[in-house]
């Protein structure tokens, strides 16, 4: 039985719409771009501006498929899929980066081509002139990719984003080229410049090959818990004694958190029930309801508390000691309380 349609409240979130908007953009534009670079070719022949042709394909296919895995991953949680949908996100990464590889290795065998055997390049004024139109606009679309991609929390808008300022670098590289060629008649330059922006191209690939593998085995993620560990410092609550095995991890726009919550002993139930779930909606809110958190309730031990600020007659006799804030290699580490 299919799970049923998310709300429409619940789907289609503001975070969702700028993505949205963000990769249909990016798409419109590309292929205005590819257009013009096809055209750009038809006027001068050269191998290089071909080759700048054929990655923007990738560029637009790319596109296509960020956009729908940024539709799929924003799909709530199922029977099916209890932690969302996100990490098809990082396939669209790891799939962008592969496209790039084919890019390249396209890029490589005109440039070779045209190194070996060079051939005149006609309009070559105008072709230079339309291929820096398209560098500075890709340019800001780029920029503009990145951004809303950090800002929503969104791999594949990033990744995509990434792939466009590549774009960028081979039209850059190859207006470079195009503009020796016209200073000083050395035809060859059109091949040699593909050819070392297909290099670069390649070295992009394989950043965000590497993004999408670290995602996909859900790698530690220093600065998601860094951020974690400023946000539990400044909401800290004197009956939150400690915390240990903090994890956390993001897939697509939902971050996953677990960790141990040291809480007094002596608490009744419903008191610590409370005070998980006032830490729980806290952290929620911070990463704007898209978050699944889970904490573990432990006791504390008589005497073992360096760090308690709680301090009950009926348990706990020993001096209290000066607040500390709490760090990542304290709060991430297995063992429960250190005893000091």
């Amino acid at each position: 039985m299919a799970p049923p349609l998310p709300r429409p409240d619940t789907y289609w979130t503001p975070a969702l719409k700028k993505r949205v908007v963000a990769v249909t953009v990016s798409l419109v534009v590309g292929t205005a771009l590819m257009g013009l670079k096809f055209y750009i070719y038809r006027l001068t022949h050269s191998s290089a501006v071909l080759s700048d042709a054929l990655e923007s394909i990738i560029n637009v296919v790319a596109s296509g498929f960020a956009m729908g895995s940024i539709l799929f991953a924003a799909l709530p949680p199922d029977e099916d899929h209890p932690y969302g949908h996100g990490k098809i996100e990082f396939f669209s990464a790891g799939f962008e980066g592969a496209l790039i590889f084919v890019a390249a290795l396209g890029i490589f065998y005109t440039g070779i081509r045209h190194l070996i055997s060079p051939h005149p390049l006609p309009h070559l004024e105008s072709g230079l002139l339309l291929l820096l139109a398209t560098s500075v606009i890709n340019l800001a679309l780029g920029i503009f990719l990145i951004r809303v991609g950090r800002h929503t929390a969104s791999l594949a808008l990033e990744a995509d984003g990434r792939h466009i300022l590549t774009d960028v670098y081979t039209s850059a590289g190859v207006v470079l080229g195009l503009l020796l060629v016209y200073l000083t008649g050395w035809l060859w330059l059109d091949g040699l410049i593909a050819c070392l922006v297909g290099g670069h191209i390649l070295f992009a690939g394989g950043g965000l090959l590497r993004q999408a593998f670290a995602g996909l085995m859900d790698r530690s993620d220093p600065n998601l818990l860094d951020d974690l560990v400023a946000f539990l410092n400044a909401n800290r609550r004197p009956r939150w004694l400690d915390i240990h095995r903090l994890r956390a991890f993001r897939s697509g726009a939902r971050v996953n958190v677990d960790f141990h919550l040291v809480l007094p002993r002596d608490l009744s139930l419903a008191e610590a029930h409370t005070e998980v779930k006032a830490l729980e909606h806290l952290i929620e809110a911070h990463f704007d309801d898209q978050a699944i958190v889970l904490i573990h309730m432990d006791p504390c031990h008589p005497g073992k508390c360096p760090r308690c600020q709680w301090r009950s007659k009926r348990i706990c006799n020993h001096p209290k000691e000066t607040h500390a804030s709490w760090t990542r290699t304290h709060l991430t580490r297995v063992g429960g309380q250190s005893a000091v």
